[in-house]
């Protein structure tokens, strides 16, 4: 893991497409400001862990789905 040190109004570049400023920090909440290409699906971790797990969750539907189609052949 990279670790940094940043001030209000600096920055840090993740390739040529990525920049994630930090424009406040206020006691222990920093607020920062992400810079990317639209095709870049942007999510807060907590976000990002709930779909995966709904993801999981369709996937085995259909999973099963599939399953109960091929008995019936």
């Amino acid at each position: 893991m990279l670790v940094l040190t940043r001030k209000t109004g600096e920055a840090i570049r993740i390739g040529d497409e990525i920049e994630i400023m930090v424009l406040s920090i206020k006691g222990d909440q920093i607020k920062l400001g992400i810079d990317a290409p639209k095709n870049i699906d942007i999510h807060r971790k907590e976000i990002y862990l709930s779909i995966q797990g709904e993801n999981e969750e369709a996937s085995e539907g259909i999973d099963n789905l599939l399953s109960l189609f091929s008995k019936k052949q």
